[in-house]
């Protein structure tokens, strides 16, 4: 019986960044010696590919996409590679594949299909954030994004606030990086004057922000957010 392949979980930037300067040289070598990938874009992927790792040839590599359109049932073919023993890479369009990230639902199949799965280190935002925040790192959640109708998302806000003082557990969500200072602004309305708000943006780039305040504090001093990629937590 053949050999399966192996499905490497690669991490990429989380910006316009050297990609050596945060990824280890690990990434780099897997790069050069795997040719089939499953990616969300390709042209994005086929540029982190040439920006890590130039002298690798780009009309020999394969590319399955998977995005928000993809169906489910299309996914177990995406691993094909890996069955006929060859290996395959995984990658996010930022950051590390499988966390928040349509990539999961491969994984999960690579698992079913007894394919082996390695995860490269890199840089989570989710992680990093949390790291930096200064809050409950030893009991915390990832929410996604909140709601986008404005009573539902203070309802939901309201929500997570009470959880985190419930549970003496931290909050973290995310919103699209162009709404992000209506974002804070409706935390600023909603929480608690005493709740702790982490804001974490462009993380791990030149312009990095990261900051934890109480929403009385914030009031005083709003920064701009406005596209920039952004982690918020909260902790009542």
């Amino acid at each position: 019986m053949e050999e399966k392949g192996k499905l490497f979980l690669i991490p990429v930037t989380l910006g316009d960044i050297s990609p050596l300067e945060v990824l280890p040289l690990s990434v780099k070598k897997v790069v050069g010696m795997v040719d089939h990938y499953i990616v969300e874009n390709e042209k994005t992927a086929r540029k982190f590919i040439k920006s890590i790792y130039p002298s690798k040839s780009q009309p020999s590599l394969q590319f399955s996409t998977i995005n928000k359109f993809t169906e489910k049932s299309e996914l177990p073919a995406f691993l094909q590679a890996c069955l006929e023993g060859k290996n395959m890479g995984l990658m996010s369009e930022a950051g590390v594949p499988g966390i928040a990230d349509p990539g999961a639902d491969v994984i999960a199949i690579a698992h079913e299909k007894g394919i082996r799965v390695q995860p490269l280190v890199g840089p989570s935002s989710i992680l990093m954030a949390m790291m930096s925040s200064g809050l409950n790192g030893q009991n915390f959640a990832f929410n996604g994004y909140l709601p986008i109708d404005k009573q539902e998302r203070r309802k939901k806000i309201k929500e997570l606030e009470s959880s985190s003082i419930k549970n003496q557990q931290s909050q973290s969500f995310i919103e699209t990086p162009y709404r992000n200072n209506k974002m804070l602004e409706e935390l600023l309305l909603s929480l608690s004057g005493n709740t702790k708000v982490c804001i974490a943006c462009d993380i791990s780039l030149p312009s990095e922000f990261i900051k934890t305040l109480t929403v009385d504090l914030w009031k005083k001093q709003i920064p701009e957010l406005h596209k920039r990629p952004a982690i918020f937590i909260i902790q009542g």
